[in-house]
């Protein structure tokens, strides 16, 4: 954790160990703030709208996480997601701030026109942002916030079905945690 994180206390713990996983973001200017409403979504990362024209080292970035959301006729608290389903909100988010830190400022705003405009470009962007928080063992997390949308939850499958059409499966995750795990034994029998 860093002095460049800014977050609200009563989800000190989730923040924490979401960052944990990404010991180079920690210097990494990054604000955790709660907004009353965000459209299609449950949190949002995005760079500051100034420092998309600074390189990636002098970046600043917020995500945004909705107070409650609703879907149908059901208004479901952020504060009330079980501890382990946030984290791995959060995880995923922050696979967002890896890829836009990896973008120079024109690509990042292409990227972002993209992501508003092109289902391809939103589908791509997910499932970066799912790649990164795997490869930064962040499996169980995000394989327990995919499990509470697409099974407990009781979302209306209007919203499962963007879910599964938008991120990565369970399965595809798994596969990555074997290609990661493989690696690893090649690199130690080397």
């Amino acid at each position: 954790m860093s002095a460049q994180h800014i977050y609200p206390n009563s989800i000190e713990n989730e923040v924490k160990t979401a960052l944990s996983h990404y010991p180079e973001l920690k210097d990494v200017p990054i604000e955790f703030k709660f907004k009353s409403k965000i459209k299609k979504s449950t949190m949002q990362a995005q760079p500051d709208f100034w420092s998309v024209f600074s390189s990636p080292s002098k970046r600043k970035y917020k995500i945004l996480i909705s107070e409650n959301f609703k879907i149908s006729d059901t208004v479901y608290y952020t504060k009330n997601i079980p501890s382990k389903v946030l984290i791995g909100w959060l995880g995923h988010e922050l696979g967002h701030v890896m890829d836009y830190q990896n973008r120079s400022g024109l690509n990042l705003i292409g990227f972002g026109l993209g992501y508003l405009f092109s289902e391809n470009a939103l589908k791509k962007a997910e499932r970066i942002a799912d790649t990164y928080a795997v490869a930064h063992g962040m499996e169980h997390y995000i394989l327990a916030t995919k499990n509470f949308i697409l099974n407990e939850a009781g979302f209306p499958e209007i919203y499962t079905n963007r879910i599964k059409r938008f991120y990565l499966s369970p399965e595809e995750i798994m596969l990555l945690v074997e290609e990661r795990e493989d690696r690893a034994a090649l690199s130690n029998t080397e």
